[in-house]
């Protein structure tokens, strides 16, 4: 039986191939993702970015959106309202997280909080401005797109908070309450500081999922403007200041991305030193 396995076909063997199909397939699918963005960025310098080509490079388009005063509201309010988000979802996912694993219908209250992450945006969008607008009869605004924001950006932060809570050793709280500790001091003696790198990564979550959602805010604005609607609204009238949009995605990005590699830090580096 030991000559049954030639060497063509250890050579086809599982150990020997999909190793190297796995490694190129993952350096294909990041250039995937990174290469747009940094041509993106070149093009952000280039004379004529809508034609495609880097060359040659200028700052005009740095300078006209410098000049544009059209974006300056939309980015503050978009600031805004990602920082309330923010807040408002790392408060809320932590008080919730550590109330689930104590609860005995865990699950069910997990699957409950986490459906929204499987509801398209355009669909729970347009739940929502049925609902606040036609049902209830009220004028959407700033504050429709923070609620739809949280709705959004509550699992995610949740499933963060999630991740210390469900290994947490209760036993501590049990302790601290012996010694005569009261609930608060218990929190935050005790919980907070091993929770705390998952209540400042969702956090951060919260503040990129809503800094960059469009889907959901296009019901939920009434009239107000964000920074994506104003992008988008830029780029779909094909305006003549739609190379700036090149610009300020790029200024986006060199925020956004440290910001993400702040989150996964967080996630993958804090929290495991908390385990």
């Amino acid at each position: 039986m030991s000559n049954l396995a030639s060497p063509s076909r250890d050579l086809w063997s599982y150990a020997r191939i999909w190793p190297g199909l796995a490694k190129w397939a993952g350096w294909g699918l990041l250039a995937l993702i990174y290469a747009p963005l940094a041509w993106l960025a070149l093009l952000s310098f280039s004379e004529r970015p809508l034609s495609g080509i880097p060359y040659p490079l200028s700052l005009t388009n740095y300078i006209t959106l410098v000049k544009t005063p059209g974006w300056t509201g939309p980015f503050l309010i978009s600031l805004g309202i990602a920082v309330l988000v923010g807040l408002i979802t790392a408060v809320v996912a932590c008080f919730v997280g550590r109330a689930i694993p104590r609860s005995p219908r865990a699950g069910t209250i997990v699957l409950i909080a986490l459906l929204p992450l499987f509801i398209p945006g355009v669909a729970l969008g347009a739940a929502l401005f049925i609902f606040l607008r036609v049902l209830l009869g009220l004028n959407l605004g700033y504050w429709s797109i923070m609620l739809g924001h949280v709705i959004w950006s509550f699992p995610f932060a949740l499933i963060m908070v999630l991740v210390l809570t469900t290994r947490f050793d209760h036993r501590l709280l049990e302790a601290a309450s012996d010694l005569g500790a009261k609930s608060w001091r218990r929190f935050w003696d005790i919980e907070f500081p091993l929770l705390r790198p998952a209540i400042i990564g969702a956090g951060l979550f919260g503040f990129l999922l809503s800094f960059n959602e469009v889907q959901r805010s296009i019901f939920l604005r009434g009239t107000a403007t964000t920074m994506p609607i104003w992008n988008w609204t830029m780029a779909s009238s094909q305006q003549s200041q739609i190379p700036i949009i090149f610009s300020l995605a790029t200024l986006i990005l060199a925020v956004v991305l440290p910001l993400l590699c702040l989150v996964f830090w967080f996630i993958f580096v804090r929290i495991e030193k908390g385990r």
